[in-house]
């Protein structure tokens, strides 16, 4: 039970809330901070660079990587020639041949020892089978069976000195990780001051639509007393035709505005990724005096120089350029690394050549020392230098912007306070006017122009100081963000 009503409770909110949204300017920037694919997309520019960081750290960390190779060779390899391998399968037989041919030249030199020389010829035949087969190991001895070759190696490398290039990268993804984030910092600013413009903006024109409503039911009130005093003959049909031409003027007007309004409602709605026919009010719509908080324009810009993300990302710009004249004085220095290894082969060749899988492990040096390039390395030397100074001109070049901009942003609050004063005077003296003009028209001593000119007055200085209002917002706004504070 307790379930379905929760669940009516919240289905009633979700279609109340559809219905009619209310929007304060603190929700309005909460909507477009979490909708805005751009800071979704800096978002992960910083994870990135985060884990390019870790990256770059690993390369001062020893390395180990495994490699296996199967090849099939369509020969053998060969120690001995056909003919080596053919006398020694056959040296039993060699053997056996070259001692009858010894006995027959010794039994015709010493007839006396042929029958000694009989007696022994079959230890010749007896011996034979067995040096053939004694040669004949020696020939498989000899072979390497290298039709099939199979190796594998482990090894292992640590870097002891890369010229600097290993700290200087470790560096250089440290300052990019900040980099991303300072253009988030930055892009997150802009996507603040793009909201709070669209929502002053319904803001300014939600009033003047109030004001044109306002000022056409005057006109409508003064048509209807217009067309009394025709009908009893106190005034012409000429100021009757004058009042009917500023209705209609009114109702033109308040329709433009009431078409402009629809627009920037649609606009803040796509900027905090509400659908564009969503009906919103804005919690600063009903609001008699918008500039509820005085500004100020007092600064000072040392707070420019630590909080503006231009400039930090500047100085990180440079302090990269400063190490890329590292990396690349690194390229032509010295390096020198650890080695180990364990390698394994089949066939194996540390006791004959046998077809099993057998290793062995090294450790050694790796020293690499560039002798001449012909000036290859001083000249990218020189190269990233000229970077790094083109970097930090730039970056005194836009110090020098923000000083400026900081100062005409102040300049304008300064300016908009001064025309919400004059522009809050003219309304206390418009709306005198409008009041005298009312009551002598009443009283038939003021003619129905003068009243058209006090109404007309009366709209202008109130459209201007909505306009000072609204002006003095979005100055105050221009300030912060070129001190950097706009959060």
């Amino acid at each position: 039970m307790k379930k379905v009503f929760i669940v009516t409770l919240l289905l009633g909110l979700h279609l109340s809330a559809k219905a009619q949204q209310v929007l304060s300017l603190d929700s309005c920037r909460a909507l477009a901070l979490s909708n805005n694919k751009a800071l979704l997309i800096s978002q992960e520019k910083i994870t990135a660079a985060h884990y390019q960081h870790k990256a770059a750290f690993t390369n001062y960390l020893p390395k180990i990587s495994a490699t296996g190779t199967y090849m099939y060779n369509q020969k053998e390899f060969s120690l001995l020639t056909d003919q080596q391998k053919a006398g020694l399968s056959q040296l039993g037989t060699t053997f056996n041949g070259s001692m009858q041919q010894m006995a027959q030249v010794i039994g015709q030199q010493h007839p006396e020892l042929i029958p000694l020389l009989q007696s022994l010829a079959p230890l010749g035949g007896a011996l034979a089978p067995g040096l053939n087969q004694a040669g004949q190991s020696v020939v498989d001895a000899f072979r390497t069976d290298t039709r099939n070759v199979y190796a594998g190696a482990l090894t292992l490398i640590q870097p002891v000195y890369m010229g600097g290039k290993i700290r200087a990268y470790n560096k250089i993804t440290k300052y990019a990780e900040e980099l991303a984030y300072q253009q988030h910092n930055n892009g997150l600013q802009e996507v603040i001051l793009n909201t709070d413009q669209a929502y002053w903006q319904v803001v300014s024109l939600a009033n003047k639509k109030n004001l044109a409503e306002g000022y056409l039911k005057l006109l409508q009130q003064l048509e209807g007393d217009v067309d009394k005093m025709i009908a009893q003959g106190v005034a012409t049909k000429a100021d009757g035709l004058s009042v009917k031409v500023k209705v209609n003027e009114a109702e033109m007007t308040l329709t433009k505005v009431e078409d402009g309004l629809s627009l920037s409602r649609m606009l803040l709605c796509q900027i905090c990724g509400i659908n564009l026919e969503t009906p919103i009010t804005l919690a600063d719509e009903k609001m008699a005096n918008l500039t509820q908080a005085v500004p100020t324009a007092q600064f000072d810009l040392s707070t420019a120089y630590a909080n503006r993300p231009e400039l930090k990302s500047l100085e990180l710009a440079t302090k990269i350029y400063e190490q890329k004249v590292n990396v690349a004085r690194a390229e032509h220095l010295p390096t020198l690394a650890l080695m180990g290894n364990y390698m394994l082969s089949n066939p194996s060749m540390f006791n004959g050549f046998e077809n099993k899988f057998k290793g062995m492990w090294n450790v050694g040096v790796a020293l690499k020392l560039p002798i001449w390039s012909w000036g290859e390395g001083h000249y990218k030397v020189k190269a990233a230098k000229a970077e790094a100074r083109m970097a930090s001109y730039q970056l005194q070049d836009v110090r020098e912007k923000v000083e400026l901009q900081v100062n005409q942003a102040a300049f304008k609050v300064k300016e908009a306070m001064k025309k919400l004063t004059m522009s809050n005077k003219n309304m206390e003296k418009a709306e005198e006017n409008l009041r005298y003009a009312t009551l002598g028209f009443k009283e038939g001593v003021i003619a129905t122009s003068h009243v058209l000119e006090a109404q007309t007055a009366w709209l202008s200085a109130q459209s201007e100081k909505i306009d000072a209002q609204i002006d003095v917002k979005l100055t105050d706004l221009y300030l912060q963000k070129s001190l950097g504070t706009l959060r």
